[in-house]
Parts: C-alpha cells; structure tokens; sequence
C-alpha cells in the first residue's frame, strides 16, 4: 500500500503539470501527512451502501485529451457507455481525505468514490471480486492508480464494501453503467473568498444543498479562491441551482459558460 501511495503523489503532480488544470492534483506540501494510513474503522460494513447512479455532464476539471505520467501516456475517454476491464483493485486512504481530487471535489473516504487512468470524470462503475462475486457500485472522480496491474483505486467506504481494505488489494472485473453526457452546460460561481478556509468551507456547505460538484479555482496572484458549481446542464437544473441559492441567502451568483470560466 505504501508503494500504491509513492506512485499515486508522483502520478498526480505530473497529471497537474501536464493537463495545466488547477486543482487537478496536490503536491507534497499539500498533504498534512507523509505516509498514507487507515481512517476510523466503519463498524458496520452491512450499513455501507452503492453510490446513487445519476446522470451526470462531463467535468470541467480532469479531463484533458491526454496526459503522461512517470512516461507512459494516456488518453482519456471520450465515450465510456458499457466498457469493462480486468484486473486489481487498490485503495487510497487518509493521506489524501480532505483535498482535491483530479475533478476538483474533495476526496472524502467515507463515500463510494474511485480513480480510474482513463474513465471520463464522473463516470459510474460497478466493481466485482472475482473470488466472490461481492460487488460495490462507485462514482469515478479521480484519476490512477499509476501502479502496473492496477485498474481502479476505491476510497477506503468501497474497500470496506468490497472486502479488501485489509488485504489492499484483489482481483476484480469492472464495468461501466454510466458515463457523463456532453451537452450545453453552465458553471455557477457562488462567490470569491480570500481565505482559502473559507472557500473549502462553504464548499463542503454547498456540496450538501445540491447535487452537482462543487469545485475551488484559486488565482495565487490575486489570493482569490473562487467556489463554483458545475458543470450544471443548461436550462431547469441550472436554475434549481440558482434558487436554491436564493433560498440559503446566497442571492448574487454568477452564471458562466465554458469560455468564461
């Protein structure tokens, strides 16, 4: 596992670098902890449930054409609907919990997430052990592991699930039952905060009043950090958004195309 962890912040800072996404991915002085380790056990595996399959636009954040990593390159895809893969799965624990994922949202052991090399983000995977045929159902908003044999890297919930968070690792089939529509889309900026506390905050906040992401942009040079929800398909979703908005006393938000942002 500490080996899947070297690889994963090496891959990650060279998918930031090569796709100029901010966000994308963090570098070691990013991480409050060197090593990667256990969360708090969930006590009641029985209790852990599938991710909820909704349809869902292709992120703004994490989707390059192509990226390299430690030389290898690779292409993202563009229509994922029914793909399958074999191989083994590994998970991520936290090392990583509280910081952005390759799409921007914030990584949260505790829920049905995973990272995938090549999936469009988000896209929704079931994930079977070969052994048993357990299955978990988890939501693609990452990207790796960068480690040979590996297909898919679960947080800590789908391990826990899938009943290998003590063995690290197992073979599994993978299949994916939906993938991100691309279609006319909006992004809405909440606001601009300078205290990047903030902005993860209201974040966090917001992520738990509506269904769509919720990612930070920040600009260095300006120390602004600005919350945004997105990609939010244009028309009735978009304005949901906006009244829901209303209603929590967030009157001003700022609705923006692509080549706004």
């Amino acid at each position: 596992m500490m080996n899947k962890t070297h690889f994963r912040l090496v891959a990650l800072t060279s998918l930031f670098l090569t796709s100029f996404l901010q966000l994308t991915a963090c570098t070691t002085s990013r991480y409050q902890h060197s090593q990667d380790f256990i969360p708090n056990p969930i006590l009641d595996p029985s209790s852990l449930k599938d991710a909820v399959v909704k349809a869902e636009p292709l992120s703004s954040m994490g989707n390059p054409k192509r990226y390299t990593v430690l030389g290898k390159e690779y292409q993202v895809m563009r229509h994922a609907a029914g793909f399958k893969q074999e191989g083994f799965a590994s998970w991520y624990g936290m090392k990583f919990h509280g910081h952005a994922t390759s799409n921007g949202e914030i990584y949260d052991v505790y829920q049905m997430t995973a990272a995938h090399k090549t999936l469009p983000l988000p896209s929704y995977v079931k994930v079977t052990r070969k052994d048993n045929q357990e299955s978990v159902i988890v939501r693609v908003n990452d990207r790796g592991p960068f480690h040979e044999g590996r297909i898919i890297d679960l947080s800590y919930s789908a391990a826990v699930k899938l009943g290998i968070h003590k063995s690290g690792t197992a073979a599994v089939s993978m299949e994916v039952i939906s993938a991100p529509a691309k279609g006319p889309e909006k992004w809405i900026q909440v606001t601009a905060l300078s205290n990047e506390q903030s902005a993860k905050a209201l974040q966090q906040k917001l992520q738990t009043m509506q269904q769509w992401p919720v990612v930070i942009t920040s600009n260095e040079k300006r120390s602004l950090h600005k919350v945004r929800i997105g990609p939010v398909p244009e028309g009735q979703a978009t304005d949901t958004v906006i009244t829901i908005l209303h209603d929590n006393q967030l009157p001003n938000p700022l609705v923006l195309a692509a080549h706004q942002l």
